[in-house]
């Protein structure tokens, strides 16, 4: 029924995810379902009039999103750390998105629709999102295949970002059939591939661990060492914060630094030490190389 390089494409597009959160993230892992049924396609197509996009089919086919248990819901902080996607936190900002199956795909996507009446005549269906009380939306759309986030607006106006470049998508049949590929596919595989490659990490805080998207590598984070402290910074674009009808302040970004010790310790004049604290700091923060920001100041005391 599926072309076979497409079926293949898609499942190992499945297994890098699948790999890494066994050896990283079993307990997220876990919340994986099993593939959709064909009847359970239809009725999602059926339910909102749309067709899905052929490789967001297979996709549906090997894994129908993901299931959080009546007894995991019962404790939020440990529910919302179990997206697939993951998330970020800053001040009290605090998202971390999963993949929704089929039957909450209808039910979150009618919710909008009801809330915004231009939504009703769209082809648009919600297929991921954060759990937590700050809404991170992302809306597939099954005519031309782009996956987009919605903005701050978007409650309002249904504005949204798109998440793949189009020039990317190929929903086209007569092409390759390895080669059909919409933005959902194209975000799975790179969302692997970042965590294959250690690009984001899991984070642990106290007992609950979570998917990490500040980057941990470079060319998209910055480190240094100094007297045997490494600093790492990064930043993220916060598309749920974006206003795009500001014309000052269309994009929000949050920056992440996290500091460890090297194995040797921190060491000054050649003295080790096991442990350091932070007294102060200086934050250079630049956009295409204008510095917005000088932060030189006296720092949040802790340990690391």
């Amino acid at each position: 029924m599926y072309p076979w390089p497409l079926v293949k494409r898609v499942k190992r597009c499945w297994d890098t995810i699948k790999t890494w959160l066994t050896n990283n993230f079993p307990e997220a892992e876990a919340t994986l379902c099993k593939g959709a049924s064909e009847a359970e396609i239809q009725e999602l197509e059926s339910a909102l009039n749309v067709k899905l996009p052929l490789t967001t089919r297979i996709l549906y086919r090997f894994h129908n999103g993901q299931e959080i248990t009546k007894e995991d819901m019962e404790d939020s902080t440990f529910y919302s750390s179990l997206g697939l996607i993951g998330g970020y936190s800053f001040y009290s900002h605090f998202v971390n998105v999963y993949l929704l199956p089929i039957s909450q795909v209808i039910q979150e996507t009618r919710r909008i629709t009801r809330h915004l009446g231009f939504f009703r005549r769209s082809k648009y269906v919600l297929v991921a999102a954060s759990f937590t009380y700050i809404e991170k939306l992302f809306f597939l759309n099954c005519t031309n295949g782009q996956l987009y986030v919605g903005t701050r607006n978007f409650p309002d106006n249904g504005e949204m970002i798109p998440c793949v470049p189009h020039d990317l998508i190929s929903l086209d049949h007569e092409v390759n059939s390895e080669q059909q590929q919409d933005a959902m596919l194209l975000w799975l595989e790179e969302h692997g591939r970042r965590l294959q490659h250690g690009f984001i990490k899991l984070l642990e805080e106290g007992n609950t661990r979570s998917i990490n998207l500040f980057p941990e590598q470079p060319p998209i984070c910055s480190m240094a060492v100094t007297n045997g402290v490494q600093v790492r910074a990064s930043a993220l674009l916060i598309p749920e914060l974006a206003d795009l009808q500001d014309d000052v302040e269309k994009y929000l970004f949050a920056y992440s630094i996290r500091m460890s010790l090297e194995p040797q310790g921190c060491v000054i004049n050649g003295m080790p030490f096991s442990s350091c604290q932070l007294h102060w700091r200086h934050w250079v923060i630049r956009s295409n190389d204008i510095v917005v920001s000088d932060v030189n100041g006296e720092a949040v005391i802790g340990m690391v």
